[in-house]
């Protein structure tokens, strides 16, 4: 056991007994893992690794941007000709970005689908949207500092949405601006805390890792099981090997957007320098902003498309409580399994009309997209829960598998919360 583990060399006991993260990495190679978990579960290490990426490419980019209105938009061009390898810096950055979303959403999801914010991992749950959150903000702040015609007229649109907050609003806008408008003080503070947030959110995934750690990791059947058992294999080799290998296929896919297509992800508009006298016909945020922007502009009153824009992420906070079915896994959850991938197609057809006018059947789609993303969590979730009838669930994750067919008394009644 990791407890028990002692160092077998002098230097290892002296250090140990004094800061025992020898300790430490013994329990993470040792830690009882279940023997089921599928490829979903590798996102977790790419997203360790996205992070990872984004502060050491974000550090050597820090030390040659110049944070200042003049210079901004120069310094990234100082940085993609003249900087050594500088261009492979910034490309792996920028597309970093991209890519952890990407990974992040179909952690997020995969999590919907098995239940993995159900208890006992409702802290975990909550740990990681906070995580989205700072992301979020990290990425908005991120993508100002280029100083682009889409980034000045981005931050614009955007901190001009805290005016519509009563009272307070115009001095919140006021004091991000740090004047009157977006300018030179806006871009310095979005500077210091698009440096700041990573080391914030590399804290909060510590916590969110450490709180994996206490009830385990959740698996496709979505049953608890006892640490260890013949249900679980230790993390190392068996998981770390399966997680390498998908973050070698994941790796290959990002460097095929870093050499082939670096700029594909990017809008064409923010490779023109910033102009606050020339608006761009279509303001528009990153590819992974879309479904929240549809649903703010999906709202005709300013205050209104604000709530449900920040709403639509907090809901998300408050699941755990929305969903009360027995079964923990959408595996057994036929009924609810469709309105799940009803949501992914909403969620992608969200994300579609945010790139698009604010007019005509794309704004028709944003409100029908809107009120079905609202009623999924508080209407669709909550009333499956009482009404679905759901399929037998294992009693383990080996006795299915050694068993072949799911007998009778091998499956867990559904009057008890798995």
């Amino acid at each position: 056991m990791s407890e028990n583990y002692v160092p077998s060399s002098k230097f290892g006991k002296w250090f140990n007994d004094r800061l025992p993260l020898l300790t430490l990495s013994k329990h993470l190679t040792d830690y009882p893992t279940p023997k089921n978990l599928n490829y979903w579960w590798t996102f977790g290490g790419i997203l360790t690794f996205c992070l990872i990426s984004q502060i050491i490419t974000g550090i050597v980019l820090g030390m040659h941007y110049v944070a200042h209105a003049d210079m901004a938009f120069n310094s990234i061009e100082h940085i993609m000709r003249d900087v050594n390898y500088g261009w492979l810096i910034r490309y792996i950055h920028s597309n970093g970005a991209s890519m952890f979303f990407l990974a992040v959403y179909i952690h997020i999801f995969r999590s919907l689908f098995y239940g993995s914010y159900r208890s006992p991992r409702e802290i975990i749950w909550i740990l990681g949207m906070l995580i989205y959150l700072l992301m979020m903000a990290t990425a908005f702040m991120g993508y100002v500092l280029p100083w682009g015609q889409m980034s000045f007229w981005g931050a614009t649109v955007i901190t001009n949405l805290f005016s519509a907050i009563p009272l307070v609003g115009e001095s919140i806008v006021t004091w991000l601006w740090g004047g009157y408008s977006v300018d030179n003080p806006t871009l310095t503070r979005f500077f210091s805390l698009h440096y700041l947030f990573p080391f914030l959110i590399l804290g909060l995934v510590v916590l969110h890792i450490w709180a994996l750690h206490v009830p385990g990791n959740n698996n496709p059947i979505g049953i608890d099981i006892k640490k260890p058992s013949k249900d679980t294999v230790p993390f190392h080799p068996y998981i770390t090997i399966k997680d390498l290998f998908a973050l070698l296929i994941f790796m290959i896919i990002f460097s095929g957007f870093i050499f082939f297509a670096p700029n594909i992800l990017g809008h064409s508009d923010n490779y023109i320098e910033a102009n606050p006298l020339v608006t761009p016909k279509h303001i528009v945020p990153e590819w992974y902003l879309l479904p929240f922007y549809a649903i703010l502009r999906a709202v005709p009153d300013k205050l209104g498309g604000v709530i449900l824009m920040l709403g639509s992420i907090f809901i998300l906070m408050a699941l755990p409580w929305l969903d009360s079915s027995k079964v923990r896994s959408t595996v057994f959850r036929p009924l609810y399994k469709k309105f799940f991938w009803l949501l992914v197609i909403d969620v992608l057809a969200l994300g579609y009309v945010g790139a698009m006018p604010a007019e005509g059947l794309y704004l028709l789609i944003a409100r029908v997209g809107t009120i079905y993303y609202f009623a999924h969590f508080l209407i669709v979730l909550p009333v499956l829960s009482r009404i679905e009838k759901t399929e037998p669930v294992p009693l383990s994750i080996t006795e299915p598998v050694l068993g072949g067919i799911l007998k009778p008394e091998m499956a867990r009644s559904d009057k008890k919360d798995v």
